[in-house]
């Protein structure tokens, strides 16, 4: 099982541009670290709304990319409903020549939607952007000539789309929440698939990750190729107690604020505890805790390929990240190796 890292690049300093550019350097510090620290991936999500300077994602990567050697780079998610895909592709397959083929994409939905009037969208398409959208980023892939038409965009008569990546192909994921028709689209499609679980049980979702395999051994992909990932909440600590009492504050503050405007209620300490047990969605503890829960999470969805800690929600300092990823890096990855071996 692989072990990775997403950051959505967090900024809660008040826009000014000294303080995010310290923010932005120092996130480059920490994949260059995930790298030494023997991490499998890096993800850096894409929002365009105030408290996050992940609006460019493949810019942040390719300054990664300089500075690392094997981990994987990629995106978490590519926002591909109000993004073209010609330009995806190129900016993915740059970064996979600058990485000498280590760049990956996740491609979703998302969960706000400032993108779509930003880049002049209509709210009401959004599910035809996104399945149009991933059809043609499908095709560049496959295609360095590409002839195509759709709805939501100039038409492709032959056009070449370049630079063509390492990777043939270029790994391409698809991002899913919760519903069965994204599940069912990425069998289908044999796509590596991405879950987002942020709250609840993981073991809720095994109906759904069935739906996922069952498309794709319909489709005739192997099984091999159905490859499952976990986007999770997570933090280690040296102990479980300063885990949770350094995620809670800034978890509560996050999910508070976006809790007014979806109206969820309040995050609260015993909600918080609550799901960071057993068979809680919170990947929040020491070392061995972690290796526990994350065997407990992958027998429950029936295997999983990677589990990627999305920490800086919380908005912590700079050198708790760092000793977090080298725990990760350096107990828990080799614990899991031991404890699943076949993953």
């Amino acid at each position: 099982m692989e072990i990775g890292a997403d950051s959505f690049a967090a900024y809660d300093g008040g826009g000014l541009a000294a303080g995010a550019s310290e923010r932005l350097r120092n996130l480059v510090e920490e994949i260059e670290h995930a790298d030494q620290a023997g991490l499998h991936a890096f993800g850096i999500g894409e929002h365009h709304r105030k408290g996050y300077l992940d609006s460019a994602p493949a810019v942040i990567l390719g300054a990664a990319a300089a500075r690392t050697r094997r981990i994987r780079l990629t995106s978490a998610v590519t926002v591909l409903s109000s993004a073209d895909p010609v330009r995806v592709f190129q900016e993915f397959a740059t970064l996979d020549l600058l990485s000498q083929g280590r760049a990956e994409m996740v491609v979703g939905r998302g969960s706000f939607i400032e993108s779509f009037p930003l880049f002049g969208l209509e709210l009401a398409d959004y599910d035809s952007l996104f399945a149009e959208k991933l059809e043609l980023l499908l095709k560049i892939r496959e295609n360095e000539h590409v002839h195509w038409s759709g709805k939501h965009r100039a038409a492709l008569t032959g056009q070449g789309v370049y630079p063509r990546p390492v990777q043939n192909p270029l790994p391409i994921w698809l991002g899913v929440g919760g519903t069965p028709q994204s599940f069912a689209r990425a069998g289908t499609l044999g796509l590596p698939l991405m879950i987002a679980i942020i709250g609840g049980e993981p073991r809720r979702f095994r109906p759904l990750v069935d739906l996922y395999r069952e498309a794709g051994r319909r489709a005739g992909h192997a099984p091999d190729r159905l490859k499952v990932g976990v986007h999770a909440l997570g933090y280690a600590a040296a102990t479980t107690r300063e885990a949770a009492d350094d995620f809670f504050p800034g978890y509560a503050r996050a999910f508070t604020d976006v809790g007014r405007e979806r109206g969820w209620p309040p995050v609260t300490r015993a909600g918080f505890d609550a799901q960071r047990g057993p068979h809680g969605a919170l990947l929040i503890g020491d070392s061995e805790e972690l290796v526990e829960k994350i065997a407990r999470h992958s027998e429950a969805l029936g295997g999983i390929s990677r589990i990627s800690f999305q920490m800086s929600v919380a908005s912590l300092p700079h050198a708790k990240l760092m000793r977090a990823i080298e725990l990760l890096g350096t107990r828990v990855v080799p614990a899991l190796r031991k404890a699943l071996p076949d993953e």
